[in-house]
């Protein structure tokens, strides 16, 4: 009953805010046009002498403002020593709206200030927050907001303690910066105190940050849809199939890649081979968990073997769950081709997940994500092997043009090597995953009926 009432008042409200101003514009084309937006205005506060100790191109400052707000992480000069104090501020800021999106910002302060929202701005805002029920989009705007400032706070909570008493009081701003950064899944860091592109390399034995920024990059990959439903589990003993699908794909990814990762790197000299049997695991589960759109690295992942380097581009290409600050084609969208496959080997009529029936547009969803992001890859891949230093074969061109994709910012060190071509095909990529193939389709397409969950009445799923 309460389902049937939400759905009569989102057409009662529709039909109301269309009477009143007419058919207003696609809610897909304004959420791309604000992380235009977001990246143009990141740009012009990076050219800003004061933001780069020695000056910065358009280019490499177009690119880090990319990297920032589609939260992947792949940098042309380390965060720390390539920007100033004021340049690393304007690079998170890009980061936290990024990884929000500034349509779910602008939304919740506009309802915070209790200023009155149209049905269009919430129909906005229900995009942006990927759902497609607009009468509970206002409550789902605070919840996002309240998640994201919970989560970001307790971790910074969590590594001051390490980082303080190392590097004093800059330590909070590095506490603070880092968990940003790991629960937006954008794999920027500010330690390149001990080495330009460090990352988290001097931690490898630290397994406390290494905890702490893994609970954070699974928080933001998760998503808050997910998030949302767990925490009304104690009052409706029920979780949606969108749950449980993101809950299950999430820790067979994370187990299964885990495993692969120390049985393919644990006599390696350049990665784990001359650590201990505890850090060789724990680095590798850390490596599986950040692999999966976040871009922190332990261990030198250059040195890593041809198998493994497959084994990554794998996981990155799947990445997180929908709804959250992760990004690569989604679980979601991985377990309905799945399903699918499974079903048509074995004569089923119906893709079935947890016994219930997935639509055909749920699937044709999912095959139109699959086939657009193999393409825009290996289309990455050829313009980057073609514009990279003659050290940047084929497979490590493909890493780094997955991990553009996925937003995941783990590098084997050719972005660094990339010539201008190389690095505006990548920003490209960048964008197209943050957005999603489909979304950014659609935007540049006709208008279209709208609807980011494809509802049966067994159950719902979102392929992103």
């Amino acid at each position: 009953m309460e389902s049937g009432n939400s759905s009569q008042l989102n057409q009662l409200m529709a039909r109301a805010a269309q009477k009143k101003r007419g058919k207003p514009h696609s809610p897909t084309r304004l959420i791309v046009g604000s992380f235009l937006g977001v990246i143009l205005g990141g740009t012009l506060l990076l050219l800003l002498p004061f933001s780069t100790p020695e000056g910065i191109s358009v280019l490499d400052a177009l690119f880090t403002a990319t990297s920032a707000t589609c939260v992947t992480g792949l940098v042309v000069r380390d965060t720390y020593q390539g920007f100033t104090g004021f340049g690393q501020g304007v690079i998170i800021c890009l980061i936290q709206i990024g990884g929000l999106g500034l349509v779910t910002l602008a939304s919740f302060f506009a309802l915070a200030l209790r200023r009155r929202a149209s049905f269009h701005s919430m129909k906005l805002a229900s995009e942006s927050i990927n759902t497609s029920d607009v009468a509970e989009a206002r409550k789902l705007l605070f919840v996002v907001m309240k998640l994201a400032a919970l989560f970001e706070g307790v971790g910074a909570v969590l590594l001051a303690p390490v980082f303080v008493p190392e590097y004093g009081p800059q330590g909070i701003c590095i506490s603070v910066f880092l968990a940003i950064s790991a629960f937006c899944n954008a794999g920027f860091d500010v330690l390149g105190r001990g080495g330009a592109y460090a990352s988290l390399t001097n931690y490898a034995s630290n397994w406390y940050v290494q905890g702490v920024i893994m609970f954070l990059i699974i928080a933001g990959g998760l998503g808050f849809l997910v998030w949302h439903d767990l925490s009304q589990w104690h009052r409706t003993k029920h979780l949606t199939l969108h749950t449980k699908v993101v809950l299950f794909c999430t820790g067979i990814l994370i187990v299964g890649g885990t495993l692969s990762f120390a049985f393919l790197e644990w006599y390696n000299p350049v990665t784990l081979g001359g650590m201990g049997a505890g850090d060789k695991l724990v680095n590798s589960l850390f490596q599986s968990v950040s692999a999966r759109t976040a871009g922190f690295n332990t261990v030198d992942l250059a040195g890593m073997s041809t198998i493994t380097k497959c084994m990554m581009c794998i996981l990155m290409f799947i990445g997180a769950a929908p709804g959250g600050t992760g990004g690569g084609i989604k679980v979601t969208t991985f377990s309905v081709l799945l399903v699918t496959v499974a079903s048509v080997a074995t004569g089923r009529e119906d893709a079935v997940i947890f016994r219930r029936k997935i639509d055909k547009k749920t699937v044709y969803r999912a095959l139109s994500i699959a086939v657009l992001s193999l393409f825009a890859v290996i289309l990455a891949t050829l313009f980057v092997f073609f514009n990279t230093g003659a050290n940047c074969g084929p497979l490590d061109s493909l890493f780094e043009s997955v991990s553009a994709f996925a937003t995941v910012g783990l590098s084997v060190g050719a972005t660094a090597n990339m010539e201008p071509l190389a690095k505006a095909i990548t920003m490209i990529t960048m964008f197209v995953g943050r957005v999603g193939p489909v979304s950014l389709a659609i935007s540049l397409a006709a208008p279209r009926k709208e609807g980011r969950f494809d509802v049966l009445p067994e159950g719902k799923i979102s392929v992103g």
